[in-house]
């Protein structure tokens, strides 16, 4: 009776947690299916424990008609501790999108992407344990985003308007709370002939008083004329935005809603 007790007690271990693999994840399949699925843990969430987690969603239309501007909305926000946020897309031939990190602002932000092709788009949220809570959402697509030329490859209109930003905020309905950016920048990916890269690297945001609300760390892959969307939480005036690009163009200005 005695040894039969002991091997339930270890079997009950096994299963509840005493394998610290299983237990974060690492075992479990794919829930989107993805042949690059290993890749992607391996060449971006090594650094931690990974697990699939309903608590992190990325939404985004199922078929996206438009590959240079597709939807994407994270929100990460049933999560507590969240300190980074990497949003990435399995079969992009520019696989990271974006990190952002939510200082004193919520782990939510909306944006549009570039596709190059059907992909799952995942999103990794890094909490103060060091675990990626990963979720994810299959978005099929006529494809060549990332290959296409931007509108301003072809006008000179954008370099008078280069870095401008302007800001929306809503107070009320469904919108409430939210500010949304928009920045002029051609974000070129470098993957067209003739077309260097040229895109925004960085963009941090700040109350009036001058505390960090969000860093974003940007790459090729978000579309052009970037548009942001966030919480603005208990923050209400104007914005402080700063940034950089790749060719070492700078801003920093104030924005009023």
């Amino acid at each position: 009776m005695r040894l039969a007790a002991s091997l339930i007690a270890v079997l009950l271990a096994l299963t509840c947690g005493g394998n610290p693999a299983i237990a974060h994840g690492k075992e479990t399949a794919d829930p989107l299916g993805s042949a690059r699925w290993k890749d992607m843990e391996r060449d971006f969430l090594s650094d931690g424990p990974v697990q699939f987690d309903e608590r992190v969603k990325v939404i985004s239309s199922g078929l996206a008609e438009n590959p240079l501007q597709v939807p994407i909305t994270v929100d990460a926000t049933a999560l507590t501790g969240v300190k980074e946020v990497l949003v990435f897309a399995d079969f992009n031939p520019i696989l990271e999108i974006l990190r952002f990190y939510p200082e004193s602002t919520s782990a939510y932000l909306g944006f549009r992407a570039k596709l190059q092709q059907s992909s799952p788009v995942r999103a990794a949220a890094k909490t103060a344990d060091g675990v990626w809570h990963v979720g994810g959402v299959w978005v099929n697509t006529t494809g060549g985003g990332c290959t296409a030329p931007s509108a301003a490859s072809t006008s000179s209109e954008w370099q008078k308007r280069l870095n401008e930003v302007t800001a929306r905020t809503w107070s009320e309905g469904p919108m409430s709370g939210r500010v949304r950016l928009r920045i002029i920048h051609p974000m070129d990916t470098g993957l067209m002939a003739g077309v260097p890269a040229f895109h925004l690297e960085e963009v941090v945001l700040k109350d009036d008083a001058g505390k960090r609300l969000m860093r974003l760390e940007i790459s090729q892959p978000v579309s052009e004329n970037p548009v942001f969307t966030l919480n603005r939480g208990a923050v209400q005036g104007s914005l402080m935005v700063s940034g950089r690009d790749n060719n070492g163009n700078m801003f920093d200005v104030r924005v009023a809603p």
